[in-house]
């Protein structure tokens, strides 16, 4: 018997990295999926991986969740596929780094709008399919760089944000008990995916550059993740609410 048995969980940014694994874990645990990604081949390859390990995922792609019409016909048809909502996990994200002098208005909105306006437009059009059914949970995924400023790479528009993410997260909090929703937020650290891989490639350097704020001194594997998310998302969570959890190698604690 598994911790979400019965649950249907949304999950966004389920092409690659964090919301692959998140989408495995959840269905191990008995949640009924549906995932979403603005990439369909990456977005089918996780389905296909969870109905593998004998899971149940639905996938919708390719989906822009910055675009609110999009957001908000994904998760209608979230909603439908098996028949309500219990769990939404706010993983989707895409953003810009660079330094104040030459961070532009464009690099500040889109990542404004791809790391702020998801979340809010996703948990906005989720908010009455989870009061229908006497409540549920709303995860996001903020970053450590909510709560500390990072030297590499510069990261003004991420920290502002995440920042947002976690005001949001309390606010959602506080509006949702009444309705029996509580929301959290997840604040990673560098944790590795095919993007930080591709990215990086064999830049050592730039590696060590990441990581050395952590007491660690590690990057993240995605599980670590979001085997805590599988049980914020859990009734076994069930007095967590409002608050922020870092998983960062202790980056946060010095």
């Amino acid at each position: 018997m598994g911790t979400l048995d019965g649950k249907v969980a949304v999950i966004t940014g389920t092409g690659g990295g964090m919301g692959r694994a998140a989408s495995l874990v959840f269905a191990r645990e008995g949640a009924k999926v549906v995932g979403c990604d603005i990439n369909p081949a990456g977005n089918d390859e996780t389905v296909e991986l969870v109905r593998r390990a004998g899971g149940e995922m639905t996938g919708i792609a390719p989906v822009d969740l910055t675009d609110p019409e999009q957001a908000r016909q994904f998760v209608e048809d979230a909603a439908a596929a098996f028949g309500g909502l219990d769990v939404v996990y706010n993983n989707a994200a895409s953003l810009r780094f660079g330094p104040m002098p030459d961070f532009s208005v464009e690099d500040w909105r889109a990542t404004i709008a791809g790391e702020l306006d998801i979340p809010f437009f996703v948990s906005k059009f989720a908010w009455p399919h989870l009061a229908r059914r006497g409540g549920g949970v709303i995860i996001n995924v903020a970053s450590m760089a909510a709560m500390i400023a990072g030297e590499f790479p510069p990261m003004v528009g991420h920290c502002a944000a995440n920042a947002g993410i976690l005001g949001m997260t309390r606010q959602m909090a506080l509006e949702g008990a009444p309705h029996g929703i509580r929301a959290l937020a997840i604040s990673p650290g560098p944790v590795l995916s095919p993007a930080s891989d591709r990215d990086l490639g064999d830049d050592q350097a730039a590696r060590d550059a990441i990581t050395k704020k952590t007491i660690l001194r590690r990057f993240g594997r995605p599980e670590e993740v979001v085997e805590l998310a599988a049980f914020l998302a859990s009734n076994r969570a069930s007095y967590i609410t409002g608050a922020n959890i870092p998983v960062e190698g202790g980056a946060t604690a010095w």
